[in-house]
């Protein structure tokens, strides 16, 4: 994980950033720790998806062939998972029993459910922000049988926990994480490239298999998309998070502060 940046030595790669592109769709509004770095340093920072999901077609759903009234509650671990649930729902034309349990992974993805459902008159449960917040909670409903709706990509840890707690449920993939066309940015060059999963790192070099990183900075989030970018031989200049920069944007800061300097 990265270390405290702003007393490290400059090295060759260390140059002034005037350019950042964020793998993410832009924040809403006007408030953003981002927007408050551009304005602090003078930067121009762009924010593009680097990736997006896509809906499993409902014939490619009945392949797996799960009956979603068989079960008697949902884990919802996003609102790309809350979306395609219940448009996998309208799809086979079934109706949800209002006896339905849900299972939130954080109080804002339950309250996502007010978009489908009357939420006081359900039975909604919900974490606090990681999967070990909720298992707390599901392991207190034992007796109900889960639906895991999720893409095709899913955290090892979500069933690992499931399973060690031995939690009857079954995974249905109901979308999939595919790399966005990003042809457009052929000739575009940025200091630094942010990132915050090895599906990003994916799309980067599908889309530019020919990619050398030269002096572009590098700034990946987590252990699991700094392995990604070093297993296509490049360089992680920049990593969150860490004791002293616990978020990405706290991590670029001190980072700036350091090779901005006159």
């Amino acid at each position: 994980m990265a270390t405290n940046t702003s007393k490290q030595p400059l090295t060759e790669r260390d140059l002034k950033v005037k350019s950042i592109l964020v793998s993410q769709p832009k924040p809403e509004g006007d408030k953003s720790p981002y927007f408050d770095l551009a304005k602090k340093y003078n930067l121009k920072i762009d924010f593009r998806p680097f990736i997006h999901v896509e809906g499993e077609a409902s014939q490619e759903f009945r392949k797996q062939r799960i009956n979603i009234l068989d079960f008697s509650a949902v884990i919802f671990t996003s609102r790309n998972a809350v979306d395609h649930y219940f448009r996998m729902c309208n799809e086979l034309r079934i109706t949800v029993p209002d006896s339905m349990k849900y299972f939130c992974i954080s109080e804002s993805t339950a309250y996502y459910l007010q978009k489908y459902v009357v939420y006081r008159k359900r039975k909604i449960f919900h974490g606090k922000q990681t999967f070990a917040d909720l298992i707390d909670i599901i392991k207190k409903h034992k007796q109900e049988k889960f639906l895991l709706p999720s893409s095709d990509i899913l955290k090892p840890i979500i069933p690992k926990l499931l399973e060690e707690n031995k939690i009857n449920y079954q995974r249905a993939t109901l979308y999939r994480t595919v790399c966005s066309d990003l042809s457009d940015l052929a000739d575009v060059y940025y200091d630094i490239l942010v990132f915050f999963s090895p599906s990003g790192i994916k799309s980067l070099m599908q889309n530019f298999p020919d990619f050398q990183q030269k002096n572009t900075r590098i700034a990946a989030f987590g252990n699991t998309t700094s392995n990604a970018v070093k297993d296509h031989n490049l360089v992680v200049d920049i990593a969150a998070p860490s004791p002293n920069a616990p978020s990405m944007t706290m991590a670029i800061d001190q980072y700036i502060k350091r090779v901005n300097k006159d």
